[in-house]
């Protein structure tokens, strides 16, 4: 029997799925990535001991400069160079961003890798342990079953001006701000009316929505996020939620993840994309 090219398209698109799940997965089991963040702690103003970790950490009190004092026999090397850290080094970073400071543990000497951080203006640790059974007995994000009804046809609108809009985080101690430049309006299998949500721009035009639905909590965890492609010329865009995924902090309490913003929810049970990695 011929295949029909509705059948073909429906093949075609379920192959595309499941290659983007094995980049997925791939991308999630990389060495010292999410699946392997084992702490995060504040700094202090003053050198102190950290958990998981050796030397004497702190900041310069104003919050502009961190500090690691660490002799030779600690064991840690500088993430770039491998240069041994032997006395005290320092580092300047913005709001929001992250730097894989130093590395220590292991044959190699880097099992622990300890990431610098700078959120809501203060610096943190994450230490990430290669060693994590999180990341060693990761075996793939369960996932709902490929039903090509959850891709549907929407359209953004753009604001006039992005709109910084506070929010929370994974973190209750993290402020976080949602720059929402549109939104964007669609209807799903199964509800009456359209659904608009607010969306983030990423490179060369793409779109995030970060979303609330019915199966969080459930069979989901509290929120997904969804990319999706550069709206065409003519304003449409492609929602699929087959590939709504998590975010970090569904795997380790230490993540600082965004929520969404309010009226970012869907009143539906969303049944597809990623699961809640550990079901109870």
């Amino acid at each position: 029997m011929a295949t029909t090219p509705a059948a073909a398209t429906s093949t075609a698109r379920m192959e595309r799925w499941q290659r983007f799940r094995t980049n997925r997965d791939k991308a999630l089991a990389t060495p010292h990535g999410w699946l392997t963040l084992t702490s995060f702690q504040w700094l202090e103003d003053s050198p102190a001991a950290v958990d998981l970790a050796p030397g004497l950490w702190s900041t310069d009190g104003a919050g502009t400069t961190a500090f690691l004092t660490a002799a030779a026999s600690d064991g840690l090397t500088l993430v770039e160079t491998g240069e041994r850290v032997d006395g005290t080094i320092s580092a300047v970073l913005a709001d929001e961003e992250s730097l894989m400071w130093v590395q220590f543990g292991g044959p190699n000497g880097n099992r622990v890798v300890v990431e610098l951080a700078m959120r809501g203006g203060r610096y943190a640790i994450r230490t990430r342990d290669s060693s994590s059974p999180v990341f060693t007995d990761f075996d793939g994000v369960p996932t709902y079953p490929y039903n090509p009804d959850w891709e549907v046809t929407g359209r953004f609108e753009p604001y006039p001006v992005p709109a910084d809009v506070p929010i929370g985080t994974a973190n209750p101690l993290v402020d976080g701000v949602h720059r929402s430049v549109g939104e964007v309006v669609f209807r799903l299998p199964g509800s009456p009316h359209e659904f608009r949500l607010q969306a983030e721009e990423e490179k060369l035009g793409a779109l995030t929505v970060t979303f609330h639905d019915e199966t969080n909590g459930d069979t989901t965890d509290d929120w997904r996020k969804l990319s999706l492609p550069r709206p065409r010329p003519d304003g449409s865009v492609v929602l699929d939620f087959n590939r709504a995924i998590n975010y970090p902090s569904a795997f380790t309490p230490y993540g600082t993840c965004p929520m969404p913003v309010r009226n970012n929810s869907l009143d539906i049970r969303v049944e597809a994309g990623e699961k809640q990695p550990y079901p109870a």
